[in-house]
């Protein structure tokens, strides 16, 4: 039986009437860019999260590159960031001309470590990135204090988890400002690229809708710099549909997640990841750790059997071509580049069937 790391068809087929509407509404309406469906999907999300605004964007990249912006992050600002996580995190530091500074991560939960940060702030440290990887938040309560002991702004990533939570409160809504991604490959995917930015902040949020439409307000003055961030109208119609239906693919990744935890074997072969009290994990990924060079050959022995697997991030930031020499902390990151040696991803989506599941049980066990 062929497993798929991920099958968007499965998702959608349920919604194809739904999602045929929409776009047809959109295609009528013939406005295309921002929008009453744009500013609809935003009520929704701010609602969802639990925030007081959210800003619609064209990516979860645009959404963290205009929050620095709004920010006010900029040259010479050095910000402190996970090694360990997508390129976009630091490429937006980089691309504001401000330093990223290479923040080590833990095994237990792929985020970042906070004692590390803190040694490693220094008198040009202006932000923190927390980046809720794989689905589950970063210590927020520590992150927090952290940032106000130093006067940090806190920039939370959550492209991965939008939904996840900590101690109740939803990624993306306890620092200054949030930041998903909609790209079809998360949790709540669309149909191309989409981001948001959420926030508590409501000048910063009015900031952040100038910003996004080059600065401009009202039309043809501009208050900023800024950029070409807006959302199209069509991807905020599709993404109305599928958001009601977010919590139940939460539940159908975590109910995967609690079979792999609970059938697989406690072994040298691999390590599994785990949900960390007071947490709410939404499983973007369920993602093993292979330690003593093996990793690859796991993936071989997957794909023989036809299962998916994916390795996220075979190279850590710093050790990227584009980051040498650039920004400081590269040399203490012993966890972050053994992470990159060890990780990978299995079968998690929602719409995997439970004979799926257990084929790809029955291969890890067979492995170990």
């Amino acid at each position: 039986m062929a497993v798929p790391l991920l099958d968007l068809s499965r998702q959608h087929q349920p919604l194809q009437v739904q999602l045929e509407a929409a776009s047809a509404s959109v295609l009528r309406s013939g406005r295309f860019v921002l929008s009453e469906e744009v500013a609809a999907l935003e009520q929704e999300i701010a609602d969802y999260a639990g925030v007081k605004r959210a800003v619609a964007v064209s990516s979860g990249t645009d959404a963290l590159l205009v929050a620095m912006m709004a920010l006010g992050i900029g040259p010479g600002d050095e910000v402190l960031c996970p090694a360990f996580t997508f390129f976009a995190t630091a490429g937006c530091i980089a691309r504001l001309g401000a330093v990223p500074v290479w923040v080590d991560v833990r095994a237990d939960d792929f985020n970042l470590d906070l004692e590390d940060a803190e040694q490693k702030i220094g008198p040009k440290t202006k932000a923190i990135i927390p980046v809720h990887l794989f689905g589950q938040m970063a210590s927020m309560d520590c992150v927090m204090a952290l940032a106000r002991q130093n006067n940090l702004q806190v920039i939370e990533d959550a492209a991965q988890s939008l939904g996840a939570r900590y101690e109740g409160k939803m990624a993306g809504s306890i620092g200054e400002v949030g930041c998903y991604s909609f790209y079809p490959t998360k949790n709540l995917g669309g149909f191309g690229d989409g981001g948001m930015v959420v926030t508590q902040d409501e000048a910063l949020a009015d900031k952040l809708v100038w910003l996004r439409n080059h600065g401009m307000n009202p039309r043809y003055y501009h208050r900023y710099v800024g950029g070409n961030f807006r959302m199209d109208a069509i991807q905020a119609a599709l993404l109305r549909v599928k958001l009601p239906h977010l919590e139940s693919y939460h539940d159908a990744r975590r109910e995967h997640a609690a079979a792999y935890l609970e059938a697989l074997p406690d072994v040298q072969a691999f390590a599994l990841p785990r949900e960390l009290e007071g947490r709410h994990h939404v499983w973007n990924q369920f993602t093993v750790r292979v330690p003593g060079g093996r990793r690859d050959a796991l993936r071989q022995f997957l794909a023989e059997r036809k299962i998916g697997s994916e390795i996220y991030y075979p190279v850590t930031l710093d050790q990227q071509e584009c980051f040498r020499g650039v920004g400081r902390g590269s040399d203490r990151l012993p966890v972050s580049h053994r992470m990159a040696e060890e990780v990978l991803s299995i079968p998690v989506f929602p719409e995997m069937t439970v004979e799926e599941r257990d084929e790809v049980i029955a291969a890890l066990k067979a492995f170990a």
